[in-house]
């Protein structure tokens, strides 16, 4: 099954919760950029055999959060017959800590797959709910909008309808750290709550005619402050993605 990328049209800081961020932000669905995942038969002894290339140990993998989360929500029993003799094997396309929302993506698929093969019986809100424990953009990724605004933590998900755009997306070879590009953010930041709002209705076409890639993506400068050689992708036409450190365009 396919794990589709996102970028972030426009991304918005509007407050804070705590100790996290308040969003709202126009998320994209990138069609031609994916990973896959699919269930074989077990070949170790593991609990949870999960297969593939991943830049984390097991416990930081969010597909293996997402696994231990199901099961505490109540599915343990079903979970454990189903992986006694399957595992889960990923063809990772997503370049990681990107801004392309991999691993999230991967989280929610997973999440779709191993609710329909163990006939768990959720909806979509009830694993959007188990989703948002594992991360803030999970709930998206369940949803499966090709467009949509989201806003609070992550965990209000709206359809927005739209013409479907085609997005390219170019990674360079720059890891950036999402803790650490919002704590960069808090040093020196401006939040437009206003602007954030008239954001949201607007189309995404619009969005990038109208205005440029610091006004659109809140996080921008405070990763080109700690990732000085972003600047050198900062073409014309190009966006930044979330906390990046991926750029895209939309072609015709």
């Amino acid at each position: 099954m396919r794990a589709y990328a996102k970028v972030n049209i426009f991304l918005k800081i509007v407050g804070k919760r705590e100790s996290n961020h308040e969003i709202v932000s126009r998320f994209i669905l990138v069609k031609n950029l994916y990973d896959e995942l699919e269930f074989i038969e077990k070949k170790s002894d593991d609990e949870f055999e999960l297969i593939g290339e991943f830049g984390c140990k097991l416990k930081q993998n969010s597909i293996y959060k997402a696994y231990v989360l199901t099961c505490e929500a109540g599915f343990e029993k079903e979970l454990k017959e189903f992986f006694a003799c399957k595992a889960l094997h990923v063809e990772k396309k997503i370049p990681l800590f990107a801004g392309l929302g991999g691993g999230s993506s991967d989280a929610a698929t997973f999440l779709h797959m191993i609710n329909k093969e163990a006939n768990l019986q959720l909806n979509n809100q009830e694993l959007a709910k188990i989703g948002f424990k594992v991360g803030a953009d999970v709930p998206f990724f369940i949803y499966g909008y090709k467009s949509a605004n989201v806003s609070g933590m992550g965990e209000i998900v709206e359809e927005y309808k739209e013409e479907s755009l085609h997005i390219e997306t170019i990674t360079p070879d720059i890891q950036c750290n999402t803790g650490t590009v919002y704590r960069a953010f808090r040093k020196n930041y401006n939040i437009d709550v206003k602007l954030a709002k008239k954001m949201a209705k607007i189309d995404s076409k619009e969005l990038l005619s109208s205005y440029d890639d610091i006004k659109l993506n809140d996080l921008l400068v405070a990763s080109l402050s700690l990732y000085g050689k972003l600047e050198e992708y900062r073409n014309e036409g190009w966006y930044f993605s979330g906390s990046g450190s991926s750029f895209f365009k939309c072609s015709p």
